[in-house]
């Protein structure tokens, strides 16, 4: 019997040009991995019974999960809107912008804030999504906020706003 999970809510579909092409190319070497896969899957079918047939085996799986990627880039992609504007009024935090925080103890923070297809945390890169980047949206500099992180409470002050493109010119 399957246990019933209800269906994420659908994420946001703004991306940047940087991560936009990030997944084009992304796509592509997929393509090319797959047909190495499905040529190394075929010379081990070759080699007789697949039943105990370790190679075959994984080579199925690799196929499965190349296919499975494949299939919500191709979905994913054509959805996306490309955000590659500076907005109007750049002192504000919107998408795209690289925004510096200062905690209550005085360390600084950098994030850029992106599409949910190419967050990176450990890169400064997070999602439009995140609970951090809802509460920074539509902020100015110099204001403050409070949000609510896995690890508890805390209060950031926004120490600067900039935007750039994706080659890092302003």
């Amino acid at each position: 019997m399957a246990r019933y999970r209800p269906p994420q809510p659908r994420s946001s579909l703004y991306i940047t040009a940087h991560g936009y092409r990030t997944l084009q190319s992304e796509l592509q070497g997929l393509w090319q991995r797959r047909s190495e896969t499905v040529k190394a899957l075929s010379a081990a079918a070759a080699e007789g019974d697949r039943s105990e047939n370790a190679e075959y085996i994984y080579r199925k799986k690799e196929l499965r999960e190349i296919d499975r990627r494949i299939r919500y880039l191709q979905k994913r992609l054509p959805e996306l809107t490309v955000v590659a504007a500076a907005p109007s009024d750049p002192s504000r935090v919107y998408f795209g912008a690289w925004v510096t925080l200062e905690d209550e103890a005085g360390e600084e923070y950098a994030y850029r804030i992106v599409g949910p297809d190419e967050f990176d945390t450990a890169g400064g890169l997070i999602s439009m999504d995140s609970p951090l980047a809802r509460a920074l949206l539509g902020k100015a500099l110099d204001d403050e906020i409070e949000v609510v992180l896995p690890k508890g409470r805390a209060r950031y002050s926004i120490t600067a706003v900039r935007y750039e493109n994706d080659d890092g010119r302003r």
